[in-house]
């Protein structure tokens, strides 16, 4: 693997940092800024919205610059969003401040995920975009569980301030480790929309919304539901995220590994297996030792579809990829809205701190019949095309300009399907 991989998973691990952090850290902002805890649910969603906005519109800002400048620019948005929620004053500026951060998270991860697969042959590229997610999911093994510890200890400012520092780190490895690439030609904004018109895209953003969001719909109250339900203390939960990262660090590993061999099974293991543990949960959340082996089966299961997702819209979308791998981000986000606004609607209905599990079981389900929708739809294309060639009204035209060392390829839209 290319050693830019490096930087850009230390990217990620910055970005990873600040939106799981707040996750352990409700509690103490809620009480800061004398809110409750569905209202700093709004941290979660806010940031999740800002991500949906930012990557479509970050994107399109992108196709004017090179992606390495793009993706300097965007670390630079996520350090001042982060220092002005360690310094806000009031609860709305720190929601202010958690917006713009957000709205580098989308378009980072879908340049840095074009960028990945660009760096590596093309039965790679699945191992390569999870190699950079690795950032993400190691942010939940080290970042999140040190962050929680000193927001809980010393103070959550503290945290915000450092996962700053986070963002110089990722903003020098990008400067220093990704290689100049020039902007790309002969791709404009109206071909990266018409790449939208794939259902098979399509599909993959709606599991994308629905999957992830049943992890986030568990995971956004974390923090309550343990020390309520389970009885773990406060920084107990930070053992608990430890776990959850551990979770998604092995999901998302053999999530790439496996996407490059059978993708659409991965997908539907991983997310009916996430539907039955979200389901569980209910229920393994009132003992210590289930629910922790729950949280992990939950990270491990809910990352184990973020490589074969992302891969399969870079496939489909192969013709001008970056808006559809963005969105596909900002697609991860929404359902972390979604399910964070219904997780904190069942809580405030009274209905206890475990109710988001049977939100999350649901979404996860919903998710899983998407996936076998879009399975019976690729069968079926196969068997109407069976020399693997599509109709005229199935192939986008689009094609997209490639240089690697100096040479012009000319790339078709619509790769072979998996």
């Amino acid at each position: 693997m290319p050693l830019a991989l490096l930087a850009l998973a230390i990217g990620a691990f910055g970005i990873g940092t600040t939106e799981f952090v707040i996750m352990g850290l409700l509690p103490q902002v809620a009480a800061s800024f004398q809110v409750s805890i569905p209202t700093a649910g709004f941290l979660v969603t806010g940031y999740a919205l800002g991500v949906v906005v930012g990557a479509p519109l970050m994107t399109v800002l992108g196709t004017r610059i090179s992606r390495k400048n793009m993706l300097m620019l965007l670390m630079g948005l996520f350090i001042v969003g982060n220092v002005v929620s360690a310094t806000a004053p009031v609860f709305g500026v720190m929601l202010a401040g958690r917006i713009v951060a957000s709205l580098a998270h989308g378009a980072f991860f879908g340049i840095g995920s074009v960028v990945a697969a660009g760096l590596v042959a093309p039965h790679k590229k699945a191992g390569a975009i999870a190699m950079m997610f690795t950032g993400l999911t190691l942010a939940n093994v080290i970042g999140v569980p040190l962050g929680t510890l000193i927001g809980q200890d010393i103070g959550w400012r503290l945290t915000f301030l450092l996962v700053a520092g986070l963002g110089v780190l990722g903003l020098v490895g990008v400067a220093r480790l990704v290689p100049e690439q020039p902007r790309p030609e002969g791709v404009r904004l109206r071909h990266e929309i018409a790449a939208l018109r794939d259902v098979q895209v399509l599909l993959a953003m709606a599991m994308t919304v629905l999957g992830f969001g049943g992890v986030f719909a568990a995971i956004t109250y974390i923090s309550p539901m343990m020390t309520t339900v389970a009885g773990f203390s406060e920084s107990g939960v930070t053992w608990l995220l430890v776990l959850f990262g551990l979770g998604m660090v092995g999901g998302n590993l053999i999530g790439g590994r496996f996407a490059d061999r059978a993708l659409m099974p991965m997908l539907y293991v991983s997310l009916g297996g996430l539907a039955l543990v979200l389901a569980l949960f209910t229920l393994t959340a009132h003992d210590r030792i289930a629910s922790a082996v729950t949280i992990f089966l939950i990270g491990g299961l809910g990352f184990a579809t973020v490589p074969p997702l992302q891969k399969r819209v870079l496939d489909r979308a192969a013709g001008a990829p970056t808006l559809a791998s963005a969105l596909n981000i900002g697609a991860f986000n929404l359902g972390n809205a979604l399910s964070a606004w219904l997780g904190g609607i069942v809580i405030a209905a009274g209905l206890g701190y475990t109710a988001p599990n049977w939100v999350g079981a649901v979404l996860a389900g919903s998710a899983l019949v998407l996936a076998l929708v879009s399975g019976a739809l690729e069968r079926r294309s196969r068997s109407t095309h069976p020399s693997g060639t599509e109709t005229a009204a199935e192939q986008s035209p689009l094609t997209e300009q490639v240089e690697p060392a100096g040479q012009t390829e000319q790339r078709p839209a619509v790769p072979a399907h998996h």
